[in-house]
């Protein structure tokens, strides 16, 4: 990980990835922290998992908290950020990664509530902590990303649907967020092997994963993609205000 961005090119940097606690929040935590950024690691319900991601960071060298906080529950976040203030005093990236809507018993509604009211939820809360020249970094896949124009596998299509929704209701905050002088970046990539989404895919629809890799020549991997979540962190911002990770051809030539 040591590699991926410059040693101590982000001395200083206060960041916040939601759920980081396992997977692409995790990894990105690692590449951000190696480069000298402070990290907190949200988790909702696994605080061992998300300490052992915290233990890992400071054993390489890096600094990391962990602070629990269900994003569909406005006191909850806010208290979360509240924290962030006391010890750090404010935020210079925050990565929107936490998403869900597959997981059983959380309600009908739960995609939604988490993967576009939750994702405004922790803008606003995070808004008094940024400042001009922060970074705010917001994960999905080409899935959702085109869904309005290419159909996905139906058991995917409620989650789909509901991370659009979260990317239209963030985008129309970029002129606010321009206005403070804080970037907004959408990373976009293809189904990632090894999350839990594509293994909850492979579940009910075995084969799922191995058709959407024939067809896309290649999926990267956890590693491979919270790279890419990280560069994007710090790079520069195109101009669409999107970092396409991987090919999109197959889904422009469907659209």
């Amino acid at each position: 990980m040591n590699d991926l961005l410059p040693p101590d090119s982000l001395r200083g940097a206060r960041v916040l990835i939601t759920g980081s606690s396992r997977g692409i929040g995790a990894d990105t935590a690692g590449y951000l922290a190696a480069a000298g950024a402070r990290v907190v690691i949200n988790y909702r319900n696994k605080e061992a998992r998300a300490l052992k991601v915290v233990a890992a960071i400071e054993e390489a060298g890096g600094e990391a908290i962990a602070i629990g906080a269900d994003l569909t529950d406005p006191a909850s976040t806010a208290a979360m950020f509240a924290r962030v203030r006391e010890e750090w005093g404010g935020l210079d990236i925050l990565v929107l990664n936490a998403s869900g809507g597959m997981e059983s018993g959380l309600g009908e509604d739960y995609a939604m509530r988490l993967n576009r009211d939750a994702q405004l939820g922790v803008l606003d809360a995070a808004l008094p902590l940024l400042h001009a020249g922060s970074r705010v970094v917001f994960v999905t896949s080409h899935q959702a990303h085109f869904i309005a124009t290419v159909p996905t596998m139906p058991e995917y299509e409620q989650v789909a649907r509901s991370k659009r929704a979260g990317e239209d209701a963030l985008r129309a905050r970029i002129p606010e967020l321009d206005a403070a002088g804080v970037g907004f970046v959408v990373v976009s990539g293809d189904m990632i092997e090894g999350t839990i989404t594509a293994t909850l895919l492979e579940r009910v629809n075995p084969g799922a994963i191995a058709t959407r890799r024939e067809a896309a020549g290649k999926l990267y991997n956890v590693a491979e993609f919270a790279a890419e979540v990280a560069r994007a962190a710090v790079d520069d911002i195109p101009a669409d205000h999107t970092r396409y990770v991987g090919d999109v051809s197959d889904f422009t030539a469907q659209a």
